[in-house]
Formats: structure tokens, sequence, C-alpha cells
């Protein structure tokens, strides 16, 4: 029984330094997203930090559009961005877990 629970503990914080790699490996996985028309450009990471913003200058000229452009074209690559990390980081977990009964609802 103890040696169980201490092979579960030892699986458990195995899956949680793969967690942690994972998350350090999304920090160089980029994604990007573009305006329909191409007058802006969002690079992102899978950790959702921003790494480039690229702007034609017609959208200097208009910044009501611009501020349109931004908050579409943001909430589009986080969402990419969000899907991405999760779908990675629920692998990585799914894969770490122990096998308790009555907990096949995680899986």
């Amino acid at each position: 029984m103890f040696g169980d629970v201490m092979g579960m503990m030892g699986k458990i914080k195995e899956t949680q330094q793969k967690i942690e790699a994972t998350k350090q490996r999304l920090n160089s996985v980029l994604v990007d997203e573009k305006s329909s028309d191409g007058l802006l450009t969002v690079t992102m990471t899978a950790n959702r930090e921003i790494k480039s913003l690229v702007i034609a200058d017609e959208l200097l000229l208009d910044k009501e559009m611009l501020e349109d452009y931004l908050i579409t074209t943001l909430n589009k690559v986080i969402h990419k961005a969000t899907n991405i990390n999760e779908t990675e980081l629920a692998a990585v977990a799914k894969e770490g877990m122990p096998n308790i009964p009555g907990m096949d609802l995680f899986k």
C-alpha cells in the first residue's frame, strides 16, 4: 500500500515537472494573426505573451479604426494561443494522471 502511494506521488511530481517543461517550451511557440486586409499583424507566444505588433501607416491616421483592429486581432490571437496552451498542458496532465479507482471521469 505504502509503495503504491509513493509511486503515485512520484508520478504526480514527474507530471508537475513535465507541465513546467511544457510551459517553458510554449514560450517558443509563436502564433500569428493578421487582420483580414493585412494592415495589422500580431505575434504572440502560446503562453500569451505579445512578441510583436506590426501596424500599417494608414491605420495610424484613424485612431478609432486602429483600436477596432487591435481589439479584433488581439482577441483572435489570444484565442489561438489559449487553445494551443490548453491542449498541450491537458495532454501532459492526462498522460500523468495516476490510476485512481473512481477517477475515470478525468480520462
